[in-house]
């Protein structure tokens, strides 16, 4: 999922509106991919569950910013990059197998996180409280052994 054009300026700024305290407005941060929307369907068919309508992704950004620059010490540069790579065009759709119907774009391809850490970095997605759009809820860099903190 290709990010909107200028769209890194506009989370870099979205993100420092949190980081002061501020509340920004749910935005649109771009699209899934034909592929990733046709294998999130795919598993929701199976899993008995409506399908995600819309390609387009919104985001808020709190939980990914509490996670990971309050809880992990990562800054708001390290989180683009987690958000860029997380909702890559080569993502692929993951069955989060501890949530059955969690939605997870995983990156095979390893990003150097500059921690000395080659990490995949897992897009979460919720599907249901931004209907007909998904929500990137997270981006988990899986592998971060050595944390900023």
């Amino acid at each position: 999922m290709p990010l909107y054009d200028g769209m890194k300026a506009v989370l870099k700024q979205h993100l420092e509106t949190i980081e002061s305290g501020g509340k920004p407005p749910v935005i649109a941060i771009g699209e899934l991919t034909e592929s990733q929307h046709n294998e999130i369907n795919t598993h929701r068919a199976a899993e008995q569950l409506p399908p995600l309508e819309s390609r387009e992704v919104v985001y808020m950004g709190r939980h990914h910013y509490n996670s990971r620059v309050t809880e992990d010490g990562y800054l708001i540069h390290d989180m683009l990059q987690q958000i860029e790579s997380g909702l890559s065009q080569d993502s692929v759709f993951k069955k989060n197998p501890d949530k059955p119907h969690g939605t997870v774009l995983v990156n095979p391809n390893p990003r150097a996180d500059g921690y000395g850490n080659h990490v995949n970095d897992n897009a979460v997605l919720e599907l249901t409280s931004r209907k007909p759009k998904a929500e990137l809820f997270s981006v988990i860099p899986k592998g971060d052994k050595n944390k900023p903190k």
